[in-house]
């Protein structure tokens, strides 16, 4: 019998489908010179590396989230095996003390007593009302009020400490080993570095994941031992949602990206290229389309995918593969709804380019259109097309939440900032007021968001045609 059973869900095949195909354009990208040009215009922008760091961390937990597998169980009496339903990943082996420290209900962020009063039958027959103790929670301490700040504070100068020494020792093999690849002595690319006497900006790079390292191991130094985000009202540890949610967050901006682009390319270019009757039924087609609600749609679509799974519950084995169906259908349902303005943009660029001289010369040559759509006007839009998909993909991430909120967006047991909004709505009219559950999805949402925001100025300035000439 394997020590665990691998799952692969739709998700995670569309996932590193995706991170492969970055990996072969970027392979491409570093042997065309025209667009090593742009690329590098990127690079050399302060904001965009810090950016990219941020958006790595990021896609480093989507990935490890994203390697499913069932645990085994003892085997039956026909010695058959058999495997847990529960589906986990590699990140979950990762954090587990997040996983399964459970408590009973609500708790705040660094408490060692639950956030309300209960009941409590004393040894004598008398019943008091008081804050039950945590079972995890600062379960180490014996006097919670007189340990609990100083084991903080010491836990937190331990964490800081081993973040900053593993932060060096990573700085200094970074600059190691471009020392030898600038054929340096290695004092000389020291003071480089920190001088910021690169084209790339190493030092902003440093700085931005010496952060990032440092905040992680303060975690480590904690999270095993209180529970910093605080705990739901089903005893479940805040951070490690927010930290789960990051998959379906990065899921929704790129597997939509997947199903809106052959429409937008294929259809606008095709609008822009052959005009006449193929122009009147694009626009018409996402005319009508843009004329319909898109929360109207996108809920009725998800409805109709819910009832079709609660009524054909015999096609999933375990509740991981229903609630990913319907995430993978809701990238769906937002790709079909939001490539119209794309698919518009790219009708106006090939219009005009359908008019310049290369493009008339290879026509009256005789040269097939699908080879003049392919070898001409596809290389000259690309640059609308990845502006347009690094813009928009903040907006995607957003709308998830929005739609999560409203009901109809990913599996209500699925980790997503919008199911913890959409907990924290009621949370909040508590009273007392549960405020951590809605602070941790926003902090966690706003970081993404922004270093996505950041990142595509510096594309959109970096290939548009405009701006590169000013």
């Amino acid at each position: 019998m394997l020590a665990f059973k691998p799952v692969i869900l739709w998700t995670d095949a569309l996932i590193f489908a995706v991170v492969a195909t970055a990996a072969v354009f970027a392979v491409y990208a570093c042997r065309r010179e025209h667009l090593r040009v742009p690329w590098r215009q990127v690079t050399r922008s302060r904001l965009s590396m810090s950016a990219l760091v941020v958006l790595t961390a990021y896609g480093a937990v989507a990935l490890f989230d994203s390697v499913h597998f069932r645990l085994p169980l003892p085997p039956d009496h026909r010695g058959r095996a058999q495997y847990s339903a529960e589906v986990l990943s590699v990140f979950d082996l990762m954090v587990r003390p997040l996983r399964t420290r459970m408590e009973k209900t609500y708790s705040a962020p660094f408490a060692t007593h639950l956030y309300a009063k209960e009941t409590v039958q004393l040894s004598d027959g008398t019943s008091v009302r008081i804050f039950p103790r945590l079972e995890y929670g600062g379960a180490h301490l014996k006097d919670t009020a007189r340990e609990q700040t100083g084991d903080i504070l010491r836990q937190t100068v331990i964490g800081l400490m081993t973040g900053v020494l593993a932060w060096v020792i990573i700085a200094l093999g970074i600059t190691a080993w471009l020392a030898r690849r600038w054929r340096e002595p290695y004092v000389a690319a020291l003071a480089r570095v920190a001088g910021a006497r690169c084209d790339l900006p190493w030092h902003v790079v440093l700085m931005t994941a010496g952060v990032l390292i440092v905040l992680i191991a303060w975690l480590m130094a904690l999270a095993p031992r209180y529970h910093v985000l605080g705990t739901d009202k089903v005893g479940q540890d805040v951070l490690y949602q927010a930290l789960k949610s990051i998959r379906t967050g990065l899921a929704i901006g790129t597997l939509t990206t997947l199903v809106m682009l052959p429409f937008a390319v294929l259809l606008g270019i095709m609008a822009g290229f052959f005009k006449g009757w193929v122009d009147d039924a694009v626009q018409y087609l996402y005319t009508t389309l843009n004329s319909i609600p898109g929360v109207l749609l996108i809920a009725a679509a998800v409805l109709m995918l819910q009832v079709y799974i609660d009524t054909h519950p015999e096609l999933f084995q375990t509740q991981q593969e229903r609630a990913d169906l319907r995430l993978l259908f809701l990238c769906i349902i937002l790709g079909v709804t939001s490539w119209t303005g794309l698919c518009r943009l790219l009708r106006g660029e090939s219009l005009k380019l359908s008019t310049a001289d290369y493009i008339q010369a290879a026509t009256a040559l005789g040269v097939r259109h699908s080879r003049i759509i392919i070898r001409h006007l596809l290389p000259n839009v690309m640059h609308v097309v990845l502006i347009v998909l690094v813009l928009d993909f903040s907006g995607l991430v957003l709308a998830e939440a929005v739609l999560s909120y409203v009901g109809v967006g990913v599996d209500p047991v699925m980790n997503s900032w919008g199911n913890m909004i959409n907990a924290a709505r009621l949370e909040m009219a508590r009273e007392p007021m549960v405020w951590w559950s809605l602070t941790a999805a926003f902090i966690f949402m706003f970081i993404l968001v922004l270093a996505a925001n950041v990142f595509a100025d510096a594309v959109r300035d970096a290939f548009d045609p405009r701006l590169r000439r000013q």
